[in-house]
């Protein structure tokens, strides 16, 4: 009998974003000799990411679930798990729970469920509460991104708080390429003498970009060689290049569109800027604590387990442009504090946020689900 742990992950697909991103940084982190792992997309497609993982030599397929309560989906599943000889199946955000867990029923395989986030505004599930129940009496682990999350699981699943485990999202490190920053910034038509914060995400409209361009719209009245660079695409970038125009500092603002490693485009940031109504944990946001960013962001989600003001960054009220813009306008006029906060940013995500502190949770986690010796 092998000590391997053999995981099935269960999701929605492995596109463009932040689950995909932990998914793909907790399978590449693990201890293959410890942990081999396997995907299964309910959505009908690998993704971008998936694709990434398939040329890596990780088995990846998908599956397109039907409208409403797919029954046949749960054949798919349990049929999976069974040829696998899997012994955990992890299921990545509540849908996938739920068809896992369906799944796994009287098979020796132990259900372990991730909540990667909540939708906003939240909203009461009561007509799941009975069944919420029972997958959490036999479920072997139930994990939360934050204790944010974890509250909201409690709160609107009527999930028992104490059986929900916190593990932070974890990313390795960025790596950017030094010379290549100083090219993009002259690619990118961005001053030497400009002072640029930024943020990389996608453009929706519960992150709140368009309070962003108006905080910055007040911090430029402060600080004229301010410059904005928005890395990321959406269904909102049409309307806030038009209000950036609207604002008049679209020669002061660079939407780049997508860019799928923006390491090098963070580098040219000296604040990171995160405005949205609500968060788990945000990749974006470690991404920036990995190269020594301070952040300012809205106080809101996880994002308060993740920036401690005085620390690492600054926190505000949601959409409050003003107060926004008054923490913008404070780090742009305090370079010691800046850096101060920069050191902290680092040294706070090499002890809390890397993805070796959440691969070793997710390994012990899966370990004890299959009840094997570490």
């Amino acid at each position: 009998m092998t000590d391997t742990v053999r995981v099935l992950h269960v999701t929605f697909n492995m596109g463009i974003g932040g689950t995909e991103q932990v998914i793909r940084q907790l399978i590449t982190g693990l201890d293959s000799e410890k942990v081999t792992s396997e995907i299964l997309c309910i959505d009908g497609q690998v993704g971008a990411i998936g694709e990434q993982l398939r040329e890596s030599g990780i088995p990846i397929v998908a599956v397109q679930r039907r409208p409403g309560f797919d029954r046949s989906l749960i054949r798919i599943i349990r049929t999976r798990l069974r040829k696998g000889h899997f012994d955990v199946v992890h299921c990545h955000q509540y849908t996938p729970w739920v068809y896992g867990w369906f799944a796994a029923l009287g098979l020796p395989v132990s259900v372990v469920f991730t909540e990667h986030g909540r939708f906003y505004p939240d909203r009461y599930r009561y007509k799941a509460a009975l069944v919420n129940q029972a997958m959490a009496r036999t479920s072997r682990a139930m994990v939360a991104i934050s204790d944010a999350t974890r509250q909201a699981l409690a709160r609107y699943e009527f999930l028992p708080r104490s059986r929900i485990r916190v593990v932070y999202n974890g990313i390795a490190a960025l790596q950017p390429d030094h010379d290549r920053v100083a090219a993009l910034r002259a690619e990118l038509g961005i001053p030497e003498e400009a002072f640029v914060m930024g943020t990389v995400s996608r453009m929706d409209p519960v992150k709140n970009q368009s309070m962003m361009l108006r905080a910055f719209h007040r911090f430029l009245q402060q600080c004229p060689e301010g410059w904005l660079l928005v890395v990321g695409d959406g269904a909102e970038r049409e309307s806030l290049q038009f209000l950036a125009g609207e604002l008049g500092i679209s020669e002061r603002v660079t939407f780049t569109g997508s860019v799928s490693q923006p390491a090098n485009h963070m580098a040219l940031m000296e604040v990171f800027l995160l405005s949205s109504f609500t968060e788990g944990t945000s990749m974006t946001l470690l991404e920036a604590m990995s190269l020594g960013i301070p952040a300012v962001a809205t106080d809101v989600g996880g994002n308060p387990e993740i920036v401690r003001e005085g620390i690492n960054g600054m926190l505000v009220p949601v959409d409050d442009e003003q107060a926004f813009a008054e923490a913008m306008i404070g780090l742009w006029q305090e370079p010691e504090t800046r850096s101060q906060l920069g050191q902290g940013a680092r040294t706070r995500f090499d002890e809390r946020f890397s993805r070796e502190v959440m691969v070793n949770a997710y390994q012990e986690i899966y370990r004890e689900a299959a009840h094997k010796e570490s």
